[in-house]
């Protein structure tokens, strides 16, 4: 069932709402198990709304590891035993996912390079494996540590299959929820609760439909266009580029608020996973506000297990490549994947480079000029585009052919209603046929609107930044203005519980939903 589908919003979402608040009612009688349950009966029937075939799967996976989770918390006291404990679980949560998100990958790669021709049953990969397993790896290593206590089956399901986050995530920590569902106060109705959790969904559910799914549009044109083999110009390539690297922000951005907002109307905050990550002056800074929670798992969980940066520079940099190879593949079992956690890794070991040389010289890198911040902003997002290219890609043939139009080895044409204002770069042997048959990608529509979508990214605020004090999630987003009446504009412009806002957020809702006729997936469901 999808966030953004008539069924979610006027069936599923509602009905969950009002039985969830209606049973609420009595928490003190049923001690908050009624409540619960219904959550957890709703989620399951949520998750196993498109193949009821993966409900057994997700059930298996909970009831083991919250079984190896009581046990490595409150039964067994021996450290040797609970690290057998504990390397099980790990053991059994990455067999299951080895097996149904990468088997036919490394099958695939073995036949070519041995030259043998094993077969596979074809697999379809459950829906969000990647995620609730890496939560559960998570839970079994602080279970292990004696970070958690959890003896109540219930809410341990909940923690792992809540809907709003279940599909693709933020990947949730327990201490993080699961103290949540303990308070009383989530299980009374509350005006203002569902009002700052449905803006917050409506925002998202805006950025998903009016403003990623139309830019796919043109992305979808230019990368087919190069995995056919056409050699796209420099103006189709870049946007083919941009056109992805917006769809993708606006596609997760959106989803992620959708996700806060559906949790917090339950009176849950989830912890913050997108925070304006196009803004970021460095590499560094980006993976502070891209898919945040994988990046502390990736971080707590594998990245500081190595060694992290306690083993000297080299080690720290092998780390760090490690680290976020590993991430490409957990986004998806394919080469391209790879390579872009790969070329990743790079980027973050020169930025740590970068820092380390400064560092030594004695600058303060909190103190930097606007121009530095501007060019380190600049070419972290020409960087991060480029990266996109892999990331998107089929093949490494599509993502060269368009890279080598994106740099001009092609040629540089721009689009020709440029031509009358930029007509004298003629000189320079730039033309203006930017855009072919070939393709179609309308270039007026498509340059403006990736124009204007970059100007959103760029310059105004992030969905929790406009919430101000009713940001809900568990995070503080990173305010950035260069001078003070930036910062005084856009305050002034906050979401407040008042009778223009309903009429904002009703009129965003009701364009939201005249474009439902084309409903698509969000992309982080296909990791």
């Amino acid at each position: 069932m999808l966030f953004n589908s008539f069924e979610f919003i006027f069936l599923f979402l509602p009905i969950t709402l009002i039985v969830f608040f209606f049973i609420g009612r009595k928490t003190e009688q049923v001690k908050q198990q009624l409540p619960l349950m219904w959550l957890v009966l709703a989620s399951l029937f949520f998750y196993g709304w498109w193949k009821p075939l993966n409900l057994p799967l997700i059930i298996l996976s909970i009831l083991v590891n919250y079984s190896l989770g009581h046990l490595l918390g409150n039964v067994i006291d021996k450290v040797i035993i609970k690290k057998a404990i504990v390397f099980s679980g790990i053991l059994f949560n990455l067999a299951l996912i080895c097996y149904f998100k990468y088997a036919n990958f490394l099958v695939r790669n073995i036949n070519q390079v041995i030259d043998t021709n094993f077969n596979l049953p074809s697999v379809v990969i459950p829906l969000a494996i990647s995620f609730f397993t890496f939560q559960q790896i998570a839970y079994l290593v602080d279970a292990y540590k004696g970070q958690t206590r959890e003896y109540n089956i219930l809410k341990y399901m909940l923690f792992v299959c809540f809907f709003p986050q279940l599909i693709a995530g933020p990947i949730v920590h327990h201490k993080e929820v699961l103290p949540q569902f303990e308070k009383a106060s989530i299980y009374k109705f509350s005006q203002q609760t569902l009002a700052i959790g449905l803006t917050v969904f409506v925002a998202g559910l805006f950025k998903k439909v009016i403003f990623a799914d139309r830019i796919a549009e043109y992305s979808n044109l230019a990368f087919a266009a190069a995995s056919q083999g056409i050699d796209l110009t420099f103006s189709e390539s870049w946007v083919g580029a941009l056109g992805y690297s917006l769809q993708l922000y606006f596609d997760f951005s959106g989803y992620s608020d959708m996700a806060v907002g559906a949790a917090y109307m339950f009176g849950i905050k989830l912890p913050l996973n997108f925070n304006s990550p196009y803004k970021a002056i460095s590499i560094i800074d980006f993976w502070r506000r891209w898919h945040i929670t994988l990046s502390h798992f990736l971080r707590d969980y594998l990245y500081i297990p190595l060694g992290g940066s306690r083993k000297g520079q080299l080690r720290r940099y092998s780390n760090l490549v490690i680290t976020m190879l590993l991430g490409g593949l957990w986004h998806g079992a394919g080469w391209t994947f790879i390579f872009w956690g790969g070329l990743h890794g790079t980027y973050l070991v020169i930025n740590h480079l970068y820092r380390s040389v400064r560092k030594s010289l004695g600058h303060n890198l909190k103190d930097d000029s606007w121009l530095l911040r501007t060019i380190g902003w600049l070419t972290t997002f020409i960087a991060v585009v480029i990266s996109w290219v892999f990331f998107r890609a089929n093949n490494f043939a599509t993502a060269t052919s368009m890279l080598q139009s994106m740099f001009g080895f092609n040629g540089i044409q721009l689009p020709v209603f440029l031509e009358p204002y930029l007509g004298f770069l003629r000189n320079l042997g730039i033309n203006f046929l930017g855009f072919t048959v070939n393709v179609g990608i309308s270039q007026k529509y498509a340059t403006f609107g990736i124009a204007i979508l970059l100007l959103i990214a760029w310059f105004t605020p992030n969905t929790q930044q406009w919430m101000g004090k009713y940001n809900p999630t568990l995070t503080e987003p990173i305010e950035q203005y260069q001078f003070p009446w930036e910062q005084k504009f856009w305050r002034s412009l906050m979401w407040r519980p008042n009778k223009i806002w309903t009429i904002i957020i009703a009129g965003l809702t009701s364009l939201s939903l005249l474009c439902f006729s084309r409903v698509s997936e969000f992309l982080y469901f296909q990791f």
